[in-house]
């Protein structure tokens, strides 16, 4: 039988039961129509599952502290409280593609050293002498550093402070499990062996020097796996004395200094200075935000949504969607998305008004 099906008309009760005749053969055979999905495959525009949302710190903290009291690092593997975004509950999902979560050292722990496809950054909201270890390097971290935990490598974090150690742990994983290409290993000690002096790294590659035969030990991750803050933070005061963007203000892209790409090859970094009374104008990206801030108060507008934030706080903004800031104190917002990944598939788009 063949025809045009120009003749059946869609509310046709024969038409209809053919219809779902027909739909059920196929099924038979691992087959389904196209027409019916191709509208969600290829929309005119992106599809938004992500909700704008903020994890006020003041809220989770107790949380956290409560977790620390429940069990131990080691029990927990990474004591970690997943940031679920409300539209995409039970997927352990901050954004359509992204991984986050706030983890808790207390003092005189170590969390054990494992190692995983999946790579991570880690954005410090609180430390008192904290510190990571990746690939034989022990790095201590500071409120508003920025630390790579690069694909594959050793890593485990330690505690010798007074007071907690508290990260946000952002991972590709949800992109790395779409290629169900992860794999997971544990160290054969909680603690790994430490080779190298500390700040070895960032005398090598952060002085915008390197050494003649530049490598990262990390493939096309950036050699640099700490960015600490009083150098980002100098840096965008001085940045902001020259002027402001009218869209972005004063912002700096963290870079792999062996090729000046973004750190890590699918996830893209930046920081944000908004001196106090700035206004942005509207931005809009395909790539959903996640955003930390180490210091400031202010308000991110979503589209017509206004969501307060202060210090410490994390937020995500979905993609395609207008956002702009208002900084009601000195901001500085630590921003990151899957836009290194989308760049490198050639379709990462933003426009601005």
């Amino acid at each position: 039988m063949s025809g045009t099906g120009s003749a059946n008309l869609p509310n046709d009760p024969e038409f209809l039961k053919r219809k779902e005749a027909y739909y059920a053969r196929i099924d038979s055979q691992d087959m389904a129509p196209l027409w019916e999905v191709i509208g969600k495959m290829a929309p005119p525009a992106p599809l938004r599952e992500t909700a704008a949302h903020v994890w006020h710190y003041n809220d989770v903290r107790p949380y956290l502290l409560e977790a620390g009291d429940l069990l131990t690092a080691e029990q927990a593997e990474r004591r970690v409280l997943v940031l679920e975004n409300p539209a995409l509950r039970g997927k352990g999902r901050a954004t359509g593609t992204m991984y986050a979560g706030i983890q808790l050292v207390l003092p005189g722990e170590t969390a054990p050293a494992h190692r995983h496809v999946a790579s991570a950054l880690r954005f410090v909201l609180e430390s008192s002498g904290g510190y990571t270890s990746v690939a034989g390097e022990r790095s201590t971290m500071a409120r508003g550093d920025f630390v790579i935990t690069p694909s594959m490598t050793w890593h485990d974090h330690g505690n010798p402070g007074d007071g907690p150690l508290v990260w946000v742990d952002m991972l590709d994983v949800h992109i790395v499990n779409f290629f169900d290409a992860s794999f997971f290993e544990h160290y054969n000690s909680s603690a790994q062996i430490v080779s190298k002096p500390e700040g070895d790294a960032l005398a090598r590659f952060g002085n915008a020097m390197m050494p003649l035969d530049a490598q990262s030990p990390f493939g096309k991750t950036t050699p640099v796996f700490n960015y600490p803050f009083e150098r980002t933070r100098e840096a965008l005061l001085a940045v902001a004395q020259a002027g402001l963007d009218p869209h972005f203000g004063a912002t700096l892209r963290y870079a792999n200094p062996i090729d000046g790409g973004w750190p890590m090859p699918t996830i893209a970094s930046w920081m944000t200075y908004l001196p106090a009374g700035t206004k942005t104008k509207p931005v809009r990206s395909t790539d959903a935000l996640m955003v930390a801030v180490p210091y400031g108060k202010g308000t991110v507008v979503v589209d017509d949504k206004r969501i307060a934030f202060e210090d410490q706080d994390v937020f995500v903004t979905p993609n395609w969607t207008w956002r702009s800031f208002e900084a009601e104190e000195d901001c500085f917002l630590f921003c990151t998305s899957d836009r290194g990944v989308q760049e490198k598939l050639g379709f990462w788009r933003e426009e601005k008004r």
